[in-house]
Parts: C-alpha cells; structure tokens; sequence
C-alpha cells in the first residue's frame, strides 16, 4: 500500500525554486532514503513534504489523501512525525520532561507510551532527570527520535539523523531506524551518510539542482558507479 505520493512538485525560497518537479512515492512498511550534495533539496523536500513549505506546483498525497497546502499541525494529525536535524530536543529540560511534552494532548494510555519509547532506547531510561543539554550528540538524536515515537506515527520523516556522529553511534541509530521499520512506521528519511543509509534502505532516490537524479533499490544504487564517486569517495577504473 502507498504511504505517501509527491507528484511533480516544485517549491521555493523567496522566488527561486529549490524542487523543480520532484516526484517520488514511499510503500507501507519501506525505509526510503534520500541523497544528494549540499543544496539538491533534500531538507527541503521534507519540509514541504510536511507542511513547513508550501509548494507553488504539484500534489503531495498520504494515504490517498491531499496534504499538499494543509498547515503543519493537521498533517501531524494524521500520524506522521517529523525529525529535524538542528533544534530537534529543549535542552533546558529533562530527558523526560523532553518525552512528556511531545504526548499528544487527551492521551490515556501516557505511561505506557513512555515505557515503549524507553524499551527502544534503554540508555534514555537512565538519563531521564539529567538536562537535555548535557547529552552527547548520539543520545540527543535518541531523544529527538524518541519524541516523535511518543506519539506513534504511522509514517516517521528523518532529517540526516546521523549528522555529526563517530561512525559506531552512527550505525547504531540505523539499526534503530530498522527497528522502528520493522515494529511501528514507515521511515523517509534525508542523509548524507550515503553508503550506511542505502544499505538499511529499501529504496532510495538521488537529487540533484531540486530534482530526482535516480531512483531505485538502496543496494543497487550503491552499485552504480557515479555514485561510488560523487558520495563514497571511490575512484572509478577507466576502460
């Protein structure tokens, strides 16, 4: 089943386009990974994708439903969560405190939502009453991804949840993105970390100057050889 359809849309900053006729489309239960360099409109695509952004062109679809156009607080309504890369946690708070607070409002069953977020993240539990600002980078992106979890999303939208982290933390919070995958959302997600992210994906796209470059099964676009060069630093043999 479709979770979600971007039908050639095109959205700008100010007056440039930064999406220039991006379509791409995400299946129930796939983790999708966006890649690209610097400025090919990654971040860009999930903030339209939830609201932040309002496309000028095309259709953006979640479950056979328009979203496109729609403020940011009903499309997280329909289960969908978004993960930015900066400015994701309140440092001044508790780990906890973090937790709580992204609970959606008239929720019964807070408690236990606390206790799944915390079975994913064991090492939040033991951090529960120290500020959020005296966290390391890997356990600040656990919180950050664990306060969307809170509010059980269907569908989870990742912003290059490994930025800036040691390559071991790095590959702990993919295994947990595939968790998460495999337990409770499907998972889109922008990421530089090229290599270790097509290979937790099931698909994937490239961007390039707002638009779709390729597009295919993680594995596979991790074999053509543009890419090996553009973003694993791999040296191609000439014939």
């Amino acid at each position: 089943m479709e979770q979600l359809r971007v039908l050639d849309v095109f959205a700008r900053y100010i007056d440039v386009d930064i999406l220039r006729g991006i379509s791409i489309r995400v299946e129930d239960g796939e983790i999708v990974t966006i890649i690209g360099p610097n400025g090919s409109g990654k971040s860009t695509l999930l903030k339209t994708i939830i609201g932040f952004l309002r496309p000028h062109r095309g259709t953006i679809e979640f479950q056979g439903s328009l979203i496109s156009g729609l403020p940011v607080e009903d499309i997280i309504r329909k289960r969908i969560a978004y993960v930015p890369q900066v400015s994701n946690i309140f440092p001044s708070l508790t780990v906890g405190e973090n937790i709580e607070i992204s609970i959606p409002r008239r929720t019964t069953d807070a408690e236990a939502r606390i206790h799944s977020v915390l079975a994913v993240f064991p090492k939040l539990k033991e951090r529960l009453k120290l500020k959020a600002g005296v966290l390391s980078g890997g356990e600040r992106q656990m919180l950050a991804i664990g306060k969307a979890l809170v509010t059980r999303p269907l569908f989870m939208i990742l912003d290059e949840p490994t930025a800036g982290l040691a390559p071991l933390m790095a590959k702990t919070i993919f295994e947990i993105i595939q968790r998460i995958r495999d337990e409770k959302a499907t998972v889109l997600m922008a990421e530089q970390n090229a290599k270790m992210a097509m290979m937790t994906s099931d698909r994937g796209y490239v961007l390039e100057l707002g638009k779709v470059a390729m597009e295919g099964e993680g594995r596979a676009i991790l074999q053509d050889p543009s890419i090996g060069r553009l973003y694993l630093g791999e040296r191609v043999e000439k014939g």
